[in-house]
């Protein structure tokens, strides 16, 4: 098989790491980054010329970022699987970016929140009105995400071509940047110590995950009745990795190496990288994960290191400001003394 081959080095090299230490050569690429498909025209989406088994919705949270939001409705309009839905959500924004979705793509469709509630609070909102409108899996993006034309297609592929591994309720892709390198903010975390598995995976073509990020995820509706969607209190950073994680505790998820989208962020960064306070909600929620039920036993010691890590590595990266030692301290203080909702 074409991926086995990289998914045993992948496994030899990071599968007895703890999690959180990201595999980085894990599976060959579909495809070469560029060839934007063509703009989808009068407002109609690619026809789907199968029979449609199973409905999806696929929901595009944004703020501000109307020229970036453009490419990623043309890259769902490019699909040669497309969702029978795409949901725009819109976290207040105020560059006009409900009015051109309104005016330049009307088979779209619009949730305008009344105030910016986070990637957490939009994925949250936008979900809900997925499954409300009847989906069966909402597909997760944020607007700055461009999936290569056949990413759709290999993730439903892989609901019903698992091999002998348990039926997927969640489903991710491989994220690259533009340089055709993994995306470091979104990096998947793999189980521990299940080398079985892992080789059952890679026979299937599927590396099963026990976190992700929200960038091109496929959750069924079981899944999310069952659990719920996003923690809206834990706003940005972190709030996937506790929703995924806490459902990959009780249903069956895999990375989809042949499912490919190009995060097109303006720089190849992560949350260690940044600047201002931001990185509040980091440590905040990261703390929330430690106390809290998606990870258990010895993974929550490994929640602890990689945020004393990526913490030095922020105030290395401040070099030690004031400002970013408070940043620090005020999200371990509300951490510790409040919950997530």
């Amino acid at each position: 098989m074409r991926l086995t081959g990289k998914c045993l080095q992948a496994l030899d090299e990071h599968l007895l790491a703890v999690v959180g230490d990201h595999d980085r050569e894990h599976a060959a690429r579909g495809c070469a980054i560029g060839g934007k498909g063509g703009r989808w025209g009068g407002g109609h989406w690619a026809t789907v010329t199968a029979p449609v088994a199973q409905s999806v919705c696929a929901v595009v949270v944004t703020y501000n970022r109307m020229a970036i939001l453009r490419e990623c409705l043309d890259a769902l309009a490019a699909q040669t699987r497309a969702p029978e839905r795409v949901l725009v959500v819109d976290n207040a924004g105020t560059d006009g970016s409900a009015e051109m979705v309104r005016r330049e793509y009307p088979a779209v469709n619009l949730l305008v929140l009344p105030d910016n509630q986070g990637t957490a609070g939009g994925f949250h909102e936008g979900i809900r009105d997925g499954l409300s409108a009847g989906a069966d899996w909402c597909w997760t993006m944020d607007d700055d995400t461009l999936p290569y034309p056949d990413a759709l297609a290999e993730l439903l592929k892989a609901t019903e071509s698992h091999g002998s591994l348990s039926a997927p309720q969640l489903l991710a892709s491989e994220v690259v940047w533009t340089d055709g390198s993994l995306h470091p903010m979104n990096q998947p975390y793999f189980p521990r110590g299940q080398v079985e598995r892992m080789v059952e995976g890679c026979e299937a073509g599927l590396l099963p995950l026990r976190a992700t990020s929200v960038v091109s995820l496929l959750v069924s509706r079981e899944a999310i009745d069952r659990f719920g969607p996003p923690l809206k209190s834990m706003f940005i950073w972190g709030d996937d990795i506790e929703w995924t994680a806490r459902m990959l505790r009780g249903v069956p998820g895999y990375l989809v190496p042949t499912s490919v989208v190009h995060h097109k962020t303006a720089t190849l960064y992560s949350a260690s990288s940044s600047t201002g306070p931001r990185f509040y909600h980091h440590v905040r929620n990261h703390v929330y994960m430690i106390k809290g039920s998606a990870w258990v036993g010895s993974e929550r010691l490994s929640v602890l290191g990689q945020l004393v890590t990526s913490t030095l590595a922020y105030l290395r990266f401040n070099s030690f400001s004031l400002d970013s030692v408070r940043v620090v301290l005020r999200g371990l203080a509300d951490g510790v003394r409040t919950s997530p909702h």
